[in-house]
């Protein structure tokens, strides 16, 4: 389908009714909709239409040159409600899928009916707990600032069929899950998926304006923008064991949320969705009966 000027790749399940409530479902860095398939089922099956989407520049989303700021991928978002025939939907996203549901519950309140979040802190919240927590810093920063770099990056997530994708799908999630049957499935798709062309260089395009903007009008005016107390319903789900995003970064989110709920899932690391994905979806069902 067709929203904010590109064609965008969705998997749609549940009943195409637009009285049915919309969830729209957001995938993190170096993924694709497919993260999401045990919700997309699951929430259908409970009389939700449920769309999970490529983003901008992954999977088989058109991948233009730019728009891979906060502003655009809100638009993106909110183009694609609109397209659906919804006046409003519940954003539910993944690490940079989540900074995206922030982006667009704020500049598009009108649209967003409620977010859910995994491993996503509000992008103040985490740029604040980069700055001042050391280990939130040594979690985050080495990667985040490899990214920065023209063309290697491109080449080391492409490189080997995509072993980076794997080596980060295992550093980053519990070892409960790399023993299941379905993590290899899991790395054999997400390997794939990093090298359709165009795909890594968009995935660090996100990573890029998310640290170069800090210094530029533009991030400073959407930081400005981002820094609102939401009145909507929030739920923050976060994975125990999680390497990458730490607990430390979730702390203030209440600044930002209040009456945020937040539900940390045992045994999980960085894709509790994924790792945990009956305690996770049993979770996002209740919170959308609120």
């Amino acid at each position: 389908m067709h929203a904010n000027g590109i064609r965008f790749h969705a998997v749609e399940a549940g009943p195409a009714d637009p009285s049915a409530p919309l969830v729209v479902l957001l995938h993190g860095f170096a993924d694709f909709w497919w993260s999401w398939r045990h919700q997309l089922t699951a929430l259908a099956d409970a009389g939700y239409r449920t769309v999970a989407m490529d983003l901008r520049g992954y999977g088989d989303t058109d991948k233009p040159p730019r728009g891979y700021d906060g502003w655009t991928l809100a638009g993106d978002v909110a183009g694609l409600i609109r397209a659906l025939g919804h006046t409003d939907a519940t954003l539910v996203g993944h690490a940079d899928g989540g900074l995206v549901c922030w982006s667009t519950a704020v500049l598009h309140p009108r649209l967003v009916r409620s977010i859910a979040l995994v491993s996503s802190p509000h992008p103040i919240a985490l740029k604040r707990a980069v700055l001042r927590d050391r280990a939130q810093r040594g979690a985050l920063l080495p990667s985040f600032l490899s990214y920065q770099l023209p063309w290697r990056p491109e080449r080391v997530l492409t490189r080997n069929g995509g072993a980076e994708v794997e080596r980060l799908l295992r550093e980053r999630s519990g070892e409960q899950w790399q023993r299941s049957d379905e993590f290899t499935e899991v790395v054999d798709r997400a390997r794939t998926a990093i090298q359709i062309p165009g795909a890594a260089h968009c995935s660090l395009e996100y990573q890029r304006w998310a640290f170069r903007s800090q210094w530029r009008p533009d991030g400073r005016r959407f930081m400005k923008a981002m820094n609102k107390a939401l009145t909507i319903p929030v739920l923050q789900i976060h994975g125990q064991d999680d390497p990458y995003v730490l607990a430390a970064a979730l702390r203030h989110d209440n600044r930002w949320a209040p009456g945020r709920r937040l539900h940390t899932v045992a045994g999980a690391g960085h894709y509790a969705h994924r790792e945990r994905p009956a305690e996770v979806t049993a979770e996002l069902a209740e919170f959308l009966t609120r």
